[in-house]
């Protein structure tokens, strides 16, 4: 009888350490846990790619897991830009979707996804007309990385994809711990964002962890009941108590935030907006991105003319805000800040789960 006939295969080979492997995978000998990782770090999808193994083991293996993957890639689409977004359905059937964008310089950054869908609700984001499916285990945030770096060098991480960081902390770090290792990715944790809405409880446990990725808060607005009107996390932790938890990541040692600041005609781009936004960043290391809002036809808002964004820098240099304007890259494939969303269908959404902060 095959020793894996009574085992049941781990759902994904990603995240696994070699320890884990030689248990997971019944190997004999030690080392070849090392290089089952090696050829896992390096984006192999089977073990017949991997050639120093054993041909006997390699079918044994590929009969007990034919994918060390446990998602894949469905749709591709690739903008002007550079930028390519991935659709990638996991073992359940649940689709999920990443961004690989590139710089001035060429330079690869991953956008990752840390949930199916969003609870939280920002009106103003089309991740969040899915509501909340289900969390993302550390394999497949891994994954996502793994699938994007098939098309090139990364260099930076930004968890910034489908739904909130902070509501899935466990897995988000594990993945970071993979992605930093010199045996795997080796990414600088200076070159991974974690992004939130404004999770202070997230906040203040990446604070005390003493764990130096940088941070970026999708503010929106200064103004409590603006805030409120459009990010329903606001009426949990208002503006008084985010702005504490800011000021006291950067006590404990935290570098400069980035304060995300999604533009919407009409609403937070006058001087009036300026000034609360002046209050809320005072004593505070920060960098203001000012992002046009990104159409998404079931949403009710509109991107900011030229003139209306050009009035606003205005008005920031005279509160002397430091901020930078970015021009939006993945927009026509609805790859963008705030345009990632799969389809679901009104009965899918009647059955949602729910989640506690």
């Amino acid at each position: 009888m095959n020793k894996n006939s009574q085992k049941k295969p781990p759902l994904s080979l990603f995240g696994l350490s070699p320890e884990n492997l030689v248990e997971a995978l019944d190997l004999e000998k030690s080392f070849q846990g090392k290089q089952i990782f090696k050829w896992i770090a390096g984006g192999a999808s089977s073990f017949n790619e991997m050639t120093n193994l054993s041909k006997s083991e390699r079918e044994r293996l590929s009969a007990f897991m034919p994918s060390t993957y446990s998602s894949k890639v469905i749709n591709t689409q690739v903008d002007e830009t550079g930028a390519t977004k991935l659709a990638i359905e996991l073992y359940d059937g649940e689709v999920i979707e990443c961004v690989l964008l590139k710089d001035k310089d060429d330079k690869l950054s991953a956008c990752l996804s840390s949930q199916v869908g969003c609870a939280m609700g920002c009106k103003f984001c089309r991740t969040g007309t899915m509501g909340f499916h289900r969390n993302l285990a550390s394999e497949e945030i891994i994954e996502q990385f793994a699938h994007l770096s098939k098309l090139g060098k990364i260099t930076h991480i930004v968890y910034m994809g489908m739904g909130e960081p902070m509501a899935n902390m466990g897995p988000v770090l594990s993945s970071i711990r993979y992605f930093h290792r010199e045996d795997t990715y080796f990414i600088s944790l200076r070159r991974i964002t974690i992004s939130t809405c404004g999770v202070v409880n997230g906040i203040r446990e990446l604070t005390e962890l003493d764990f130096p990725v940088k941070l970026a808060v999708s503010l929106v607005s200064a103004d409590d009941r603006i805030r409120s009107s459009i990010m329903p996390v606001n009426d949990k932790w208002n503006l008084k108590v985010l702005r504490q938890s800011l000021l006291h990541f950067q006590a404990k040692g935290g570098k400069k935030i980035t304060l995300e600041y999604c533009m919407l005609s009409g609403v937070n781009c006058d001087e009036r907006a300026a000034e609360r936004l002046a209050a809320f960043t005072r004593g505070m290391l920060c960098t203001v991105n000012l992002i046009p809002w990104n159409p998404a036809a079931e949403l009710p808002w509109s991107t900011p003319s030229s003139d209306e964004i050009n009035r606003f820098c205005m008005y920031l240099e005279d509160f002397h805000i430091n901020y930078v304007r970015r021009y939006t890259k993945g927009r026509n494939i609805n790859g963008a800040c705030g345009q990632l969303a799969t389809k679901v269908t009104l009965q899918e959404k009647s059955n949602m789960e729910k989640i506690e902060l």
